[in-house]
């Protein structure tokens, strides 16, 4: 893993494909969320390499030749990472290695290092560790063989213990012990989710840096950490919110991405245990970015891997503030209308109108169309509370003052 205060001004180069399952329209928004996990992890991207093959090379990701085109650069301009935006199996990573001779990341292992830089609490760091010892455990290439020695005496002859056998004891002994703590961990929570009663239990969820607990801080009057970077948020915060006379738990949980490493769906099975036991979730998503209905197709993904599919949704449009869109000239009877020129008022047309999922547009940051966002997630939480209460067990009678 990189360590945080080297990363600052490590140079790195990214490297992609382009294959019949990715174009290059896919490869070059793929290698742009790179490069912000690089920035976010404390990297500085320098010079993108990018690849056309009908399938990654088994052995060396890439070809031969854009190989010795990537070697000849980082030799030239004194550059000490290559970060390849797909998982390497181990014979990649060392092949890689052996020609490239600077150090090798892939998407996996980026991901997890800035996890490891964000965690916080006791739990995060437990499964984030968890995470990086079943990434590297497979990845143990080094084979010394300074124990690797005869001894005389009867039953003593033979091989010794090989070094890469005792790396892999360490982690699978390392691995047990923290699925041991996490035990724990998860017991604890689970107490503490019990303790929290029959209260209505409201999820915020979404793609990384989305805007979530900028919301959560508007609604719930705390003071969360939120800054414009991936996975800013790791630890789970729980805060209890009161719109008119219902009082309700709101979670913010971390931000979902695509090609999310398998060890962290797994390692965070208790963060995610939030999400599973949410009554209502609110699905916040950055409209202001360009492909944002791809990042709503992932966290749907997500949500149905830890069968959450089916839960009551409200569907939260952030950042309408930064909304910019494409604009054809009033003369111009060529250009056809995609959904690059959409405006706000022409997206909530589409299927953002459909009934069974209700939409909200705001701006968490400018505190706009909170009041109607209230509303809404009120009549959605007043819902489930009159099913749990069914004896109409509110603070006190919501009323409306008269003019």
């Amino acid at each position: 893993m990189i360590d945080a205060k080297e990363a600052i001004s490590e140079k790195a180069v990214l490297i992609g494909v382009i294959t019949q399952l990715q174009d290059e329209e896919k490869s070059e928004e793929y290698l742009d969320e790179l490069q912000f996990l690089t920035e976010t992890a404390g990297g500085v991207p320098v010079k993108r390499f990018v690849q056309k093959m009908e399938k990654p090379n088994p052995k060396t990701f890439l070809g031969t030749g854009k190989l010795d085109e990537v070697k000849a650069y980082i030799d030239a301009h004194n550059i000490g990472t290559a970060i390849f935006d797909d998982e390497l199996s181990p014979a990649q990573l060392r092949n890689i290695e052996k020609i490239l001779d600077c150090k090798i990341l892939d998407r996996t292992n980026l991901i997890l290092d800035i996890f490891a830089q964000r965690a916080q609490t006791s739990s995060a760091k437990t499964q984030v560790e968890l995470a990086q010892h079943q990434y590297l455990l497979p990845r143990l290439t080094r084979l010394w063989t300074h124990l690797d020695k005869q001894k005389g005496g009867i039953g003593m002859r033979g091989p010794g213990e090989t070094e890469i056998e005792t790396d892999r004891r360490i982690i699978n002994d390392r691995i047990a012990l923290l699925k041991k703590k996490l035990k724990t961990i998860d017991k604890q929570m689970a107490v503490q989710r019990k303790n929290r009663g029959k209260m209505v239990r409201v999820a915020l969820v979404g793609y990384t840096n989305v805007g979530k607990s900028t919301l959560m801080n508007v609604i719930s009057k705390s003071d969360v950490f939120a800054e414009n970077k991936l996975f800013a948020t790791l630890d789970t915060t729980v805060r209890k919110v009161v719109i008119k006379n219902i009082p309700f738990l709101m979670t913010d949980t971390v931000g979902f991405i695509r090609k999310l490493p398998t060890q962290l769906v797994e390692s965070f099975k208790s963060t995610l245990d939030e999400v599973r036991e949410a009554d209502l979730l609110l699905h916040v998503v950055d409209i202001s970015h360009p492909n944002f209905e791809d990042h709503i197709a992932s966290v749907n993904t997500i949500l149905n891997d830890i069968k959450c599919g089916d839960k009551p949704t409200l569907m939260v449009f952030n950042k309408i503030d930064a909304y910019e869109h494409e604009t054809i000239e009033n003369d111009d009877l060529v250009t056809e209308k995609t959904k690059e020129h959409y405006t706000l008022q022409d997206w909530k047309k589409t299927w953002m109108n459909d009934k069974e999922v209700e939409s909200i547009f705001i701006s968490a940051l400018n505190k706009e169309n909170l009041e109607d966002f209230k509303e809404k997630t009120y009549q959605e939480v007043k819902k489930i509370h009159i099913q749990r209460f069914p004896y109409n067990d509110f603070l006190y009678y919501e009323y409306k003052e008269e003019e």
